[in-house]
């Protein structure tokens, strides 16, 4: 007999935890090996873990609502293959867990204001660094964490953070008929991420105009053709196909920052942001510069239906190198977004709408939309990003069925 570690994947560059929103098994239970085993959810997705082995659930070391780091061991399951065992992928045991205790490398310890040693605190890497952005003192927390054995978690950091802030506000400026909402583990996420880019990313925008009239008559000459082959043609794939050109002539914007190294990817990974009912994925449309128009319809249609049922697989939100989001078809001319951490430049695309325009001195009627792209001013120029913004427009402007 074995025991096998279950450990909290990655599902995504970006993302560093999940929340275990349920357990599918309990300890006694038997699990067949790639059976689902517990549900997370994260900023990107939603799925079912499933089981590294066969055998018998042993040990659950987290419980539901605990927000978890990747690579993290969450339970242990009993096997009597011994093949089936896999220690070469890189683990950080829980904290209750002797085994791991007894294992874990010592780190110097930081002294907090109490005289206490943050190393002696129960409490995640992540969490010390972010209490230490924040200049929280985790020796504050002490004794109060929520997770497992009292253990600090970043909820509880987030916690303390707003109650802070809350003795700055106090409740007389919230009326006593203010609802409080909890935010659900894909908000919190969101949040996180967001706030994050932020701090990461010297955001700049550009906003340019583009005339929708070749790809509206193309849209409108193909589209019955696309519907015999099961895909509905909408605006989408043309903004896609022609990003994804632009993205091979300016692969500056087609990159990540890695400490003072510039990384250039070597494949057009496009992601669609898909807008949720409490959120909103972001599906990943691979080697998007060598698919069809076609191939693109039919992408875009499936991925932004399984992202609204939560059906996505994980690696379906992974390696986006750019994304794409469109705020237009919610009526909006156009919109400033945030860069999706790790890349480097994001475009919102404006709903199309005919407006008066002058075209050779003289006032026309045509359909418009406005582009407007958000980049990294760490590696990315001015001149650079209009320059690919102007490569877009001129596909979709000249295009030619």
């Amino acid at each position: 007999m074995s025991e096998i570690k279950v450990i909290m994947p990655q599902m995504g560059e970006s993302i560093f935890e999940g929340t275990i929103t349920k357990w599918l098994k309990s300890v006694g239970d038997p699990v067949e090996r790639d059976e689902p085993l517990f549900e997370i959810s994260t900023d990107k997705i939603d799925s079912e873990i499933p089981s590294p082995a066969s055998g018998v659930l042993k040990r659950v070391l987290f419980d539901v609502d605990a927000v978890v780091e990747i690579n993290t061991v969450v339970a242990y399951i009993e096997s009597s293959d011994s093949a089936e065992s896999d220690d070469s992928a890189p683990v950080e045991e829980h904290a209750s867990d002797p085994a791991a205790a007894a294992d874990a490398p010592e780190s110097p310890p930081s002294v907090g204001r109490a005289g206490t040693s943050t190393s002696e605190i129960a409490s995640s890497p992540m969490v010390r660094r972010l209490a230490k952005e924040h200049g929280i003192d985790l020796a504050a927390l002490d004794g109060k964490g929520t997770g497992a054995d009292g253990r600090i978690t970043k909820r509880d950091i987030m916690s303390y953070i707003e109650q802070q802030g809350e003795e700055i506000h106090p409740a007389a400026d919230s009326p006593d008929d203010d609802e409080r909402i909890p935010m659900t583990a894909m908000r919190k996420s969101i949040a996180d991420h967001m706030v994050q880019s932020r701090r990461t990313s010297a955001h700049v925008a550009t906003v340019f105009e583009v005339d929708g009239s070749r790809i509206m008559a193309a849209r409108d000459a193909m589209k019955a053709d696309f519907e015999r082959s099961g895909a509905k043609l909408t605006y989408t794939p043309f903004f896609v196909h022609a990003v994804a050109a632009a993205l091979k002539k300016f692969p500056m914007l087609n990159a990540s920052v890695d400490g003072d190294e510039i990384v250039q990817k070597g494949h057009v990974n496009i992601g669609v942001a898909v807008a949720l009912d409490d959120g909103l994925l972001v599906p990943v449309i691979r080697d998007a510069d060598r698919a069809g128009l076609l191939d693109l319809a039919r992408s875009i249609a499936d991925l932004s239906a399984r992202a609204r049922t939560r059906t996505l697989l994980p690696e379906e939100v992974r390696g986006g190198t750019f994304t794409i989001t469109n705020p237009g078809i919610f009526g909006g001319l156009y919109g400033i977004p945030i860069i999706n951490q790790p890349q480097v430049a994001i475009l919102a695309v404006g709903g199309i709408e005919k407006r008066p325009v002058v075209i050779d001195d003289a006032i026309s009627i045509r359909p418009m939309a406005y582009l407007a792209l958000s980049f990294d001013h760490r590696i990315i120029d001015g001149a650079v990003a209009d320059q690919f913004m102007s490569e877009v427009k001129g596909r979709l402007q000249g295009w030619k069925s």
